[in-house]
């Protein structure tokens, strides 16, 4: 995809926040305030050369520091207004645990259907994600993001007008990737102009590098 649009469309741009210890191995990482590891700061500074070309009416950021880390060093710190309906899923009783150790206990589990224990249900997740897609079409011109993977997900799925606790499983996000939210040419049609978009965090690497694995929780 081409996140190239009508100019008189706004787009809603979506920053993953980037790597953490947990992110790293594959733990849920919901309301725990973990920071960035080095490789996560490295990559956060490559958004800055991504998104430094654009502009934007205004800039959200979860509270965590995760995505308050990613969003200094993008170079959005000063502009960054905090919301707390960006904050990432509250896990429960699974924060901190990988899927496979949740699948032993729960065979048929899925977050997007089933929610966590002790946590936030779908549907409580939808609606924080509604609430935000309500202020971000209000805004007059382009907005920025910064959250985690799981709720940005379900933004996206809520962007999109479907159902969100059907399909937003299917928007898989790697840490301090890049996406855009947009319509196409009216504003009753909302898109997905760009999702997961990550060259910015392989600019410069060697053809001859050995591809790097990627678990991607939150």
């Amino acid at each position: 995809m081409s996140d190239s649009t009508d100019q008189k469309l706004p787009i809603i741009y979506l920053a993953r926040h980037g790597e953490t210890a947990w992110s790293l191995t594959g733990q849920h990482t919901g309301r725990t305030d973990l920071p960035l590891t080095e490789a996560g700061e490295r990559n956060a500074q490559k958004l800055r050369d991504r998104l430094f070309s654009l502009t934007f009416a205004r800039v959200f950021s979860s509270p965590l520091r995760r995505a308050l880390r990613t969003c200094e060093l993008a170079g959005f710190g000063a502009r960054a207004e905090i919301d707390r309906d960006l904050l990432e899923w509250d896990y429960g009783e699974y924060e901190g645990r990988r899927s496979r150790e949740i699948l032993e206990v729960r065979p048929d589990w899925q977050l997007f259907r089933d929610g966590c224990p002790g946590g936030e249900s779908p549907q409580q997740v939808a609606e924080r994600a509604n609430r935000f897609v309500n202020r971000a079409r209000g805004v007059a011109g382009n907005v920025l993001v910064f959250s985690s993977g799981h709720f940005l997900r379900m933004l996206a799925a809520c962007w999109c007008d479907v159902e969100p606790i059907v399909n937003a499983r299917v928007f898989n996000l790697d840490t301090a990737s890049v996406s855009a939210l947009g319509y196409e040419k009216i504003l009753s049609r909302p898109v997905i102009q760009l999702w997961n978009d990550t060259h910015h965090l392989h600019q410069g690497e060697s053809s001859e590098d050995p591809p790097r694995a990627k678990l991607t929780t939150n």
